[in-house]
């Protein structure tokens, strides 16, 4: 490794130590900083990779986590975010797998809950509603029971 790919590689293990990255972000990372060959900058990544700075596993898991858990993505939008960062879909499968599906409930039912609270005096709230909770990346069939339940009219 010469002088500037180690200068590189001491800046970015730095970034890695306090977040995880994925493959894909410290590539483009390390393109950006070595403005050279692609090669040079696969080199720095191939590293990073061997000493364990960066693991697309452990970035895929704690990011489906950190998506379900704190801002309510559902899967489907969890594994489209993934798979556009360039996460193999083996990897994204795993990671989705490690969302706790009780937590995710209960996280998906506060966000509707809400959500309806802005929506309720809308003739078409309880269609926003829908679309909103499928942009969060949900299924329609887990969500249309939760739904209806949260836009039941109260006696």
């Amino acid at each position: 490794m010469t002088e500037r790919e180690q200068q590189v590689y001491d800046a970015l293990s730095a970034q890695c130590a306090r977040r995880e990255y994925c493959t894909a972000d410290i590539r483009r990372k390390a393109l950006e900083r070595l403005e050279f060959s692609a090669a040079a900058a696969e080199a720095v990544v191939g590293a990073l990779v061997a000493d364990g700075y960066v693991d697309d596993r452990r970035y895929a898991a704690a990011f489906a986590r950190d998506k379900s858990a704190l801002s309510g993505w559902g899967p489907v939008k969890i594994r489209s975010a993934l798979l556009a960062r360039g996460v193999e879909r083996a990897v994204v499968l795993e990671a989705l797998e490690e969302i706790d599906p009780e937590r995710a409930a209960t996280k998906l039912e506060k966000v509707l809950e809400t959500k309806w609270k802005t929506l309720r005096d809308d003739p078409q709230g309880r269609l926003k509603l829908i679309r909103f909770a499928l942009s969060r990346g949900y299924d329609y069939e887990p969500v249309r029971p939760l739904i209806e339940r949260i836009t039941r009219p109260e006696d």
